[in-house]
């Protein structure tokens, strides 16, 4: 191509129009598909001439918008110099008729094979599609963009466009496309990524999966340790029926347990990196994989730690709704008045309950504020020294007050001979393990002899290595001073 197609940008980067250059660029579309109407829909709305192609154009034309010219394919792909094929994989064959028209055209691949197909071809399809058509240059690009984001706009979706082709201008051309559609575009390289473009929308949450599964192997296990404790032993051993409490209070005892666990498992692989960057004294060395896996899960975990704190709130305040608890309160009444009891009030458990819903609310607040800001459209609005800030202190602060309000909760009851059914502890003091853990080693890492060190892994210096240097002790000035 003399020149690029595109000269500037029709669209600004929050989706809204801009000035438009005075030649209004054309580009074409084979195929009459919900995608293709709605990729017209975008072009169009973003300053560009639209020709569909279609085998029955009189039938489509009332589905695109009125600006698209709607005509035979013979006749759509004559002057755009950019054409997207949005049809399947196994109608490209029936393009072969206007290969010669198609000579030297930029053809943008937007298909996506299914799960099967991807598995049974070995070539992806936007390779396939450059094998029937070798005089055209092939584009992989908005694959990942559904039909709802097109119309509705970027706003509403992901805005990243992953790109990829062997021709670096045609690329650039398909770069500039979509950035005027006000998309981001991502370059992946030549035409063999492909095949890992066309798999990113055939994974489902991929960074959710172990996350999920270690939520839910927490709440299968402390929902039966709670079950064989508050339901099958007061069963077993007392005669009484109380599976009942199933469905809302053995469940509302699990979820602040799977919260309080999964919030310390955030905080716990920062402490082990922490250790072994002390232990190796280097900041070179690659972790573990295991490790490496669960620092970047950290965020889902988090999450995950955010929606069972919620659900916990939520089925607290169902708790005083079940008629069981009404049968509870006139069964705890009629028994004062049979004792002739007329004022029931124990100070210390007025206050132990006090103190404990309040540092509840405020451990609820504090994920509640690491959730939002963990969000991308909150999290780039902020610096990195904030964004650890929130992340790291605030959330830190979030697991003490969870400690202390599991603390305040069980109160004495650890120490109580009564509480050890089938002689299984307290669930709390079970949840209380891992917490306290990560507690204890950002105590002991806090203390000069480790964060010291510490810091100097951190800022490069290695143990026995060839770069040393002193780390100053005002480190508001800190300059690095290295012999090598």
């Amino acid at each position: 191509m003399d020149k690029p197609l595109i000269s500037c940008h029709l669209v600004d980067s929050d989706g809204s129009l801009a000035e438009a250059p005075s030649e209004v660029p054309k580009v074409g579309i084979l195929g009459s598909g919900d995608f293709a109407r709605s990729l017209a829909t975008r072009l169009v709305g973003s300053g560009f001439s639209v020709v569909v192609g279609s085998r029955n154009p009189k039938r489509t034309a009332g589905l695109f918008p009125s600006a698209a010219q709607v005509t035979f394919q013979e006749e759509a792909v004559g002057s755009p110099e950019v054409i997207f094929v949005a049809m399947f994989r196994e109608h490209y064959s029936t393009l072969c008729g206007l290969s010669d028209q198609l000579a030297g055209k930029i053809l943008v691949d937007v298909s996506n094979p299914t799960e099967q197909e991807h598995v049974r071809h070995h070539e992806s399809n936007a390779e396939y599609l450059a094998s029937l058509f070798p005089a055209c240059t092939v584009v992989k690009a908005f694959n990942v963009i559904s039909a709802w984001t097109l119309q509705s706009g970027p706003r509403d979706g992901n805005r990243q466009v992953p790109i990829c082709s062997d021709q670096p201008e045609a690329k650039r051309t398909v770069l500039e496309l979509a950035q005027a559609m006000g998309f981001t575009p991502v370059d992946m390289g030549s035409l063999a990524s492909a095949r890992e473009v066309e798999a990113m929308p055939l994974r489902l949450l991929p960074g959710w999966k172990v996350p999920a599964l270690l939520a839910l192997g927490l709440f299968v296990f402390f929902y039966t340790y709670n079950f064989i404790r508050d339901v099958l032993q007061p069963y077993l051993q007392e005669g009484k029926n109380k599976f009942y409490q199933l469905p809302v209070s053995v469940v509302n005892t699990t979820l602040p347990c799977v919260a309080y666990v999964l919030l310390s498992l955030v905080y716990l692989p920062g402490v082990v990196a922490a250790a072994l960057q002390l232990r190796r004294g280097t900041k070179y060395r690659r972790f573990p994989d295991w490790l490496g896996h669960w620092l970047q899960h950290r965020k889902q975990i988090g999450l995950l730690s955010f929606f069972c704190a919620a659900l916990h709130a939520l089925y607290s305040f169902c708790l005083p709704l079940r008629r069981s608890h009404r049968y509870e309160l006139v069964n705890l009444a009629v028994k004062q008045v049979l004792t002739n009891k007329s004022h029931l009030w124990i100070e210390e458990e007025v206050w132990r309950m006090e103190i404990y819903l309040s540092l509840g609310v405020l451990a609820l607040g504090t994920l509640s504020l690491l959730a939002v800001t963990s969000l991308p459209s909150i999290a780039n609005s902020l610096n990195w020294r904030e964004f650890s800030f929130v992340q790291s202190t605030l959330g830190f602060v979030g697991l003490v007050l969870s400690t202390v309000h599991t603390l305040t909760y069980g109160w004495t009851r650890a120490f109580e001979e009564s509480r050890y059914k089938f002689y299984l502890p307290p669930t709390f003091t079970l949840t209380l393990l891992v917490p306290c853990v990560v507690i204890l080693a950002k105590g002991l890492f806090l203390l000069p002899c480790f964060s010291r060190r510490l810091s100097k892994i951190r800022r490069g210096w290695e143990k026995d290595g060839a770069v040393k240097f002193t780390l100053p002790v005002d480190r508001a000035l800190a300059q690095k001073t290295s012999h090598v």
